[in-house]
């Protein structure tokens, strides 16, 4: 995938998974950056249950990174100490 790729997925899944988590976005730059880096810890989650990881710019890859963004938000927020509803 190129870095082109990895930004869309990164903003989309970034936002996605910000609205999940605590209904607000983080602002474009945060959510690229948890975006992309859900991607590769999603890809790392879905790979060590035997599944195929971020595969390119499609609907499962977006699932994927979705569900690692929600993670990666999840541990920021506990981390960071600011509270999730």
């Amino acid at each position: 995938m190129g870095i082109i790729s990895w930004i869309i997925l990164g903003l989309i899944a970034g936002f996605i998974g910000s609205k999940i988590v605590n209904k607000t976005g983080q602002g474009m730059i945060m959510d690229i950056v948890l975006g992309i880096v859900g991607a590769i810890v999603g890809g790392l989650i879905f790979s060590a249950f035997g599944s195929a990881g971020v595969t390119g710019l499609n609907i499962w890859s977006l699932i994927v990174a979705v569900i690692g963004s929600v993670v990666v938000l999840w541990a920021y927020h506990q981390i960071s100490g600011k509270r999730t509803l």
